[in-house]
């Protein structure tokens, strides 16, 4: 991983001041590049969806489908999070160190960034295709609401005053019991398909246009760069915050030795 090579912070030496290195400015830019570009092809090269009945109708989601070129990546970068955060927690658990329980963390958060994007967007989606922005019997809708609570919970327990090491090991237990519904959100509509108003994946069932699949493609790699970009910064702040911590600590007992020697010195 880059560093930064910033300068100190004034707290002391060899703090950085920024969570920025070459690396997070690349993935940046490439970012930006990458939404500029997607925007383009989602909005001039792929058609709208239509469909003509035999009726002679025109029926369709039409704009609205331009939605799947955030929701659908959503929805992946959420999975992606959440699962870092399990395999992350699983190495904490095994190793004790602070770098697996500093990543678990990050990557926790933008989980859940990227988990109520994921129910923003769909809901949005949802008024136009099925005229309802919510419904309450689409298991994959309320098993994708629960596995973004428990993540929140999982974010709750951490700003609980306690030990670093109980806190850690306390949210890394949260973090493996809700991961599991990753999978259960994931197969939902092909275990309960007649519980959800959601279809099954038409990426795997190769019902896309050619143009929308590229495209959709694309919209993955930009937000997987997204994700890198976000969990290095995040990643990083949390390591600048323990670093800020321990100096605090080193200059707490600093003090107190200072004061103990003086009066040791009047006595």
């Amino acid at each position: 991983m880059t560093t930064a090579t910033t300068e100190s912070t004034g707290t002391g030496d060899g703090i950085p001041a920024t969570t920025s290195s070459r690396a997070t400015k690349v993935l940046g830019w490439l970012t930006l590049a990458g939404f500029a570009v997607l925007v383009a092809l989602a909005f001039a090269w792929v058609p709208e969806d239509t469909r003509i009945t035999e009726q002679g109708d025109v029926v369709g989601q039409f704009d609205a489908v331009r939605l799947m070129f955030v929701h659908v990546p959503s929805a992946i970068l959420a999975y992606t999070g959440f699962g870092l955060t399990f395999l992350a927690s699983l190495a904490y658990l095994r190793w004790r160190t602070d770098w697996w329980d500093m990543m678990a963390h990050a990557s926790a958060e933008i989980g859940v960034l990227f988990g109520v994007l994921t129910l923003v967007t769909g809901s949005i989606w949802g008024r136009p295709t099925w005229q309802t922005w919510w419904e309450w019997g689409d298991v994959r809708l309320v098993t994708t609401l629960v596995m973004v609570l428990v993540f929140i919970g999982y974010l709750a327990v951490r700003r609980i005053p306690a030990d670093v090491a109980v806190k850690a090991r306390r949210s890394a237990v949260i973090a493996l019991v809700g991961a599991v519904n990753i999978v259960i959100v994931n197969r939902s509509v092909d275990w309960w398909e007649n519980r959800t108003l959601h279809q099954q994946s038409t990426l795997i069932a190769r019902k896309i246009r050619d143009e929308t699949l590229f495209t959709l493609s694309f919209s993955f790699a930009v937000g997987m760069v997204l994700f890198a970009w976000l969990l290095l910064h995040r990643f990083r702040l949390s390591y600048l915050q323990s670093q800020v911590e321990q100096l605090e600590v080193d200059e707490a007992l600093e003090e107190r030795r200072a004061e103990s020697n003086m009066q040791d010195g009047y006595l």
